[in-house]
């Protein structure tokens, strides 16, 4: 059955070139996690008076309008502000970033059942839930997650302009089952805030830590050589804001994978009756091998959900560091 899935020594002695720290504090705790994008971004499209909009064909989903009519727009409310001022012309000149790049279009205001209307689905921000990885004592970066994050209706890495992480509470666990991810269930406290959001990657997210350092041992870092065959832990919240540790059993490894580092099997007997597995909102749980800190939780196998990937803490550090 096919299988789907849901980074220059100049003396001659040894020296640290990477900036982050040989000893970090583990994660394991869930967040809220919020970010604003870089503009408007264009989630889908509706019709108007039975058709499509002309503009649309330019526009695509998964495009961020950041201007309109020259004037620059963060948000939905702006983005209405300049729509309204432009209703006698019945159109508004769009200026929008597709993978990085400008462009430019023109779009019709449609007036139906007296509203002018765009045609465009849109958002500014997304809020969810991931798992803490670690925190660097020495300069307070954080990662989180081990991998981006997407606009579920696009499924484009969101480009961001802030954002930030939270006080959140695990309410229930809704299982995983072969086929159907699982997921945990929070409470968000959007006024308990931890720490900003300064960049979304393909290997985390990453910021500052603003809140006093969790009273937790600081665990050393692994290289990717210690990384081993065989038994090892994750750190994650179950019901809560409880961080306790689970069994794992680490079943290949590849160095040369770009996110898929680890590959594992949940064997804790606890863990297993309580989530069914590996569950949507594990993501970012660190693992721990010989007490040291060796990667976080990536990737559930969907049809198999008590097994998963991990990706090498170093990388995330690494990322975290740029």
């Amino acid at each position: 059955m096919k299988k789907k899935l849901i980074i220059l020594a100049l003396l001659l002695f040894p020296i640290n070139t990477l900036a982050y720290s040989n000893y970090i504090i583990p994660g394991g705790e869930t967040l809220g996690i919020e970010v604003n994008s870089s503009g408007v971004m264009v989630i889908g499209f509706y019709q108007i008076k039975g058709r499509y909009n002309k503009g649309t064909p330019v526009i695509k989903s998964g495009d961020y309008i950041t201007k309109i009519n020259d004037k620059e727009i963060n948000n939905i409310k702006e983005l209405t502000t300049m729509i309204e001022k432009s209703v006698q012309e019945e159109k508004v000149e769009i200026t929008f970033t597709r993978n990085g790049e400008e462009k430019k279009s023109t779009l019709e205001l449609i007036k139906e059942d007296g509203v002018y209307k765009t045609g465009l689905y849109v958002k500014d921000s997304i809020t969810g839930i991931g798992t803490l990885s670690y925190i660097d004592p020495e300069t307070r970066i954080y990662g989180a997650l081990g991998h981006e994050i997407t606009e579920s209706n696009t499924n484009s890495i969101v480009e961001i302009k802030d954002g930030t992480i939270f006080r959140n509470y695990i309410t229930g666990i809704d299982k995983s089952s072969n086929g159907i991810p699982g997921s945990k269930n929070a409470k968000f406290y959007y006024n308990t805030q931890y720490g900003t959001i300064l960049k979304n990657t393909h290997v985390g997210i990453y910021g500052k830590y603003e809140e006093d350092l969790p009273d937790k041992e600081a665990l050393e870092v692994a290289t990717k050589d210690e990384v081993k065959i065989g038994d090892a832990q994750i750190y994650t919240v179950l019901e809560g804001e409880k961080v306790e540790k689970y069994s794992i059993n680490i079943k290949s490894i590849n160095e040369t994978a770009k996110v898929k580092n680890i590959s594992f099997e949940i064997t804790d007997e606890n863990l297993i009756s309580k989530t069914g597995g590996i569950v949507q909102g594990m993501s970012g749980s660190p693992i721990i091998q010989n007490g040291k800190i060796i990667g976080t939780v990536t990737h559930v196998i969907i049809d198999n959900p008590l097994t998963g990937y991990g990706i090498f803490i170093t990388t995330m550090l690494e990322e975290g560091e740029k």
